[in-house]
């Protein structure tokens, strides 16, 4: 049985990219789109390079249910959150249990919560001189980064380390990591 992705999505979109090209010679598991709230996303450019459909939405479709019933009718197996900056209305959490998950750019629940992405993240972690950072997996629930945890992987910090070069280190734990993750969410259902 094939089993599709939904990759929902509000920047670069290196994220989807790298789960695209990690599942585009597999049999059984399909990225069959992208959802996209920000019209000016790089994400919106590869979706085209990578001839997978994208969605872009406006908040408003979001929150009335709009998006939830075109989910509905695309009854995806999962739905991956890879940058994605809005909080998911909790009637889509309700309509996917255990369906929708979230990679978050720091060891939770540190750095986590409302306005904590990408570089803000990494300048916190050097800010606050940590040996470590690293990324999470979750599940997705009614709050910023408060699901329960899927997997954690770590990275060193070292002295010479600044917000950029931390994010590239963060950058790869994920293109590593997150497809291998969703692989195994995947068989587990």
């Amino acid at each position: 049985m094939r089993q599709n992705i939904i990759v929902f999505a509000s920047g670069s979109g290196s994220n989807a990219q790298r789960i695209f090209e990690y599942f585009q010679s597999s049999e059984n598991i399909n990225i069959a789109s992208i959802y996209c709230n920000n019209p000016n996303a790089f994400v919106i450019h590869r979706a085209k390079s990578m001839d997978v459909p994208c969605r872009v939405f406006s908040n408003n479709e979001l929150y009335n249910g709009t998006v939830l019933s075109e989910l509905r009718l695309l009854n995806p197996s999962l739905i991956v959150l890879a940058g994605f900056l809005c909080l998911v209305p909790k009637e889509i959490i309700h309509a996917f249990p255990h369906k929708i998950i979230n990679i978050h750019p720091a060891l939770l629940p540190k750095y986590g919560g409302k306005g904590m992405y990408g570089g803000k993240v990494h300048q916190s972690v050097i800010a606050n001189h940590d040996q470590e950072s690293g990324i999470t997996i979750h599940f997705v629930n009614e709050k910023y980064d408060e699901g329960d945890v899927i997997f954690q992987t770590t990275c060193e910090i070292s002295e010479n380390d600044t917000p950029v070069s931390l994010a590239d280190k963060i950058h790869q734990l994920e293109y590593t990591h997150f497809p291998v993750v969703i692989e195994g969410l995947l068989k587990e259902m």
